[in-house]
């Protein structure tokens, strides 16, 4: 019985933190809308938590110790930080797409704004609707070990 609500909870932890993530890659996409060349990307969130479910390595060691990653210098150019995403594979980067626009611009570059911000409003209420579901749980949890 313990077995069950603690497997639970990791999985809506790991959902927690593909969440979290897919925010970070959406919010990269629109921090780059006037960088020409730009491709946007996409977790592939669905695959993500399959593999989740299925006791893979979705998520980095480091983030499921709940320690944050060090960002460090890394890239074509001294200057280029790397962001939590790309340091050390906080998902399998096997999951993250490129997005394909469905107008091309100019520049080649390929976020679409509209759909960026509706991506990542959407993303923001699915976190939090994860956070009621894991403070849910541990509420129930509490009050059956407390005997309520």
């Amino acid at each position: 019985m313990l077995n069950r609500m603690t497997e639970r909870m990791d999985f809506l932890g790991q959902a927690l933190q593909l969440r979290a993530w897919r925010q970070q890659v959406i919010a990269s996409n629109i921090a780059n809308a006037d960088t020409p060349g730009y491709v946007a990307r996409e977790v592939d969130f669905r695959a993500a938590l399959q593999q989740a479910r299925a006791g893979g390595p979705a998520v980095a060691p480091a983030l499921q110790a709940g320690q944050a990653p060090a960002l460090a210098l890394a890239g074509d150019d001294a200057r280029h930080l790397r962001t939590v995403h790309s340091a050390a594979g906080v998902i399998d980067r096997s999951r993250l797409t490129y997005q394909v626009r469905t107008q091309p611009a100019l520049d080649q570059n390929t976020v679409d704004l509209d759909q960026q911000r509706a991506n990542f409003a959407d993303n923001a209420v699915q976190y939090e609707s994860t956070l009621r579901f894991i403070n849910g749980h541990v509420k129930t949890m509490l009050a059956a070990i407390q005997g309520q």
